[in-house]
């Protein structure tokens, strides 16, 4: 039982304004697992006066980034020693698969954040440039204090998406764990104080949606970058229109695995468990519309229910289970929901289905349904769980017709024999990626949707761009 009374606000541990209290309650057991305190709209404004003193008046924005990037440098080498620790408890806290949370949860956050470290010494900061009327200097700074509100499902990845590009600006930082797994950031912040990082540059409040929204339109925010559902962000992001205030928004997705006709299907199918199925099915850009020629659809369909019907099904702690439970009650029922969905449309389950694998614990079994067409609410919105829709094609064009015929655009991929035709066929997919006989997400590289899928981008150069604000300096030649 992990309890704290606590928030991380200025740099301290601080009293928090209320008396509520967010338990964290394990997705494998259903019992009660940890305790920390519930943020008030007076805690809110503690951690954003603290932010912005830090800001306005502290060394953080004033530091070279080379001299940020030390420090930060250190957080970095604190986090690499001891993944183990965030893997194990964000496994506990949302029963990720300790194997994904190895590399999902722990080592690719670290990952982010040394990228963001070295990325200081090659960014371009400054330059001069030959005006129309004379020379011109254009700088970049810090655009300010930001809000950082972020999910359950990657909280460490979704987290540093944020964190670590903010930091290196110069920015400070408002973060707002989800309710459902609070725990790590709270290991994150003892990490943050031993590193050495200045007294309120990152401040960490968990908080539920009302909380969150007053974070959103507060006075003393500069920006606001929020990764969630599309519901949400649409209401964030007209907060922000209103306010006229910078947002980056990292939305939902439902996204194509699109299977060519000459696919081999064993390694296309190995794919799938991390491409379709990583972290339970719970991650906004898994590939949950698998589309199959009709030549190859009943071969496809057999491999995808072999493969799903051997996964190992339960305690994510277990170092041989392949999908654990899912986040929350409310989760496992809305998942079961949509499988009710898929039956009433009409489309069949072939693998899976409502029977639950464990009496304990919210699991939902790894569900395929064959039958599919596109126009169905299983294969239009976002289900978020173990859930695959099988899809007919009749040929490429018409392949590239159904990944495109959706609301939302966040991620896809492509699995052939010829890897250059597929980056062909993944240039015609309308989606911030896609993927080429897997999906994978790199620091390097730009990460962010079309359509409803969100606004902006996160990771590579791109993702630093939306916390500096560029300022042009004329002067007589």
């Amino acid at each position: 039982m992990r309890e704290h009374d606590r928030l991380f606000i200025g740099g301290q541990w601080t009293a928090p304004a209320g008396t509520g209290t967010i338990d964290v309650i394990s997705p494998h057991t259903e019992e009660v697992v940890g305790r920390v305190p519930d943020g008030t709209q007076a805690d809110m404004d503690a951690a954003v006066a603290a932010a912005r003193q830090a800001f306005d008046q502290g060394p953080w924005p004033r530091m070279t980034p080379a001299e940020r990037a030390e420090i930060l440098g250190r957080l970095s080498a604190i986090y690499a020693e001891r993944q183990q620790q965030i893997a194990d408890l964000v496994t506990e806290e949302m029963g990720s698969p300790i194997l994904f949370s190895i590399f999902g949860q722990a080592a690719l956050p670290q990952m982010v954040l040394q990228y963001y470290v070295d990325l200081a010494s090659s960014f371009t900061w400054e330059e001069e440039r030959a005006g129309m009327l004379g020379p011109v200097t254009v700088t970049r700074e810090p655009v300010g204090v930001v809000a950082a509100i972020y999910p359950w499902n990657v909280p460490q990845f979704t987290l540093m998406l944020k964190l670590a590009p903010a930091l290196i600006a110069g920015c400070t930082v408002v973060a707002k764990p989800s309710p459902e797994t609070p725990l790590d950031a709270y290991l994150l912040a003892e990490w943050i104080k031993e590193a050495g990082i200045p007294d309120g540059v990152i401040n960490i409040v968990p908080a539920g949606r009302e909380v969150g929204a007053y974070l959103v339109s507060h006075p003393g925010v500069d920006k606001v970058a929020f990764t969630g559902s599309t519901e949400a962000g649409r209401k964030i992001g007209a907060a922000c229109g209103e306010l006229l205030r910078p947002v980056t928004l990292e939305l939902g997705g439902k996204s194509a695995a699109i299977i060519l006709e000459d696919a081999d299907l064993a390694s296309t199918i190995e794919g799938f468990k991390m491409a379709s199925l990583m972290n339970n099915g719970e991650a906004c850009a898994a590939q949950t519309r698998i589309l199959a020629p009709r030549s190859r659809y009943d071969e496809v369909a057999d491999a995808l229910v072999t493969m799903v019907g051997a996964l190992n099904v339960g305690d994510p702690a277990d170092y041989g289970t392949e999908i654990g439970p899912l986040v929350a009650k409310r989760q496992q029922e809305r998942v079961e929901g949509y499988i009710r969905i898929g039956q009433d449309e009409g489309a069949k389950v072939i693998a899976g289905g409502l029977n639950r694998p464990h009496d304990r614990g919210w699991y939902v079994a790894p569900t395929v349904f064959g039958d599919v067409t596109n126009n169905m609410r299983i294969a239009q919105e976002e289900i978020f769980g173990p859930v695959l829709a099988l899809i007919a094609y009749d040929d490429e064009d018409d392949a590239v017709r159904i990944a495109n015929d959706s609301n939302f655009g966040l991620g896809g991929s492509v699995w052939t024999a010829d890897v250059d035709h597929g980056v062909e066929v993944a240039r015609r997919v309308r989606t911030g990626s896609c993927g080429v006989n897997l999906y994978v997400l790199d620091a390097n590289t730009p990460f962010g949707g079309y359509k409803d899928s969100g606004l902006g981008r996160e990771l590579g150069p791109e993702g630093l761009s939306p916390y500096l604000e560029y300022k042009a300096i004329p002067r007589p030649s």
